[in-house]
């Protein structure tokens, strides 16, 4: 993962979401369930394809990679770059 404002590369291995990565590397940054329903961490995806685990975005909205929720969400493919 890349939050591109931040300037940070982030590697999530196998078996960790997006979000632990992510509270590693920016303590006290906001979450909620971490269950993907309440849509706290729905982050912009800049470049790459998420893939959806959660149960906030539609179809529609999984199916145009835009956005992605980073406390369930993981990459289909090797670089996820996303707005943080």
């Amino acid at each position: 993962m890349e939050p591109r404002r931040s300037g940070l590369t982030l590697r999530v291995e196998p078996g960790r979401t997006l979000l632990d990565v992510v509270r590693e590397a920016v303590p006290g940054v906001a979450y909620s369930c971490e269950e993907g329903w309440c849509g706290t961490r729905e982050t912009k995806v800049l470049a790459g394809a998420p893939a959806h685990h959660d149960s906030v975005l539609g179809e529609d909205e999984r199916a145009s990679r835009t956005t992605t929720m980073i406390c369930v969400g993981r990459a289909h493919g090797p670089r996820l770059v996303l707005d943080g």
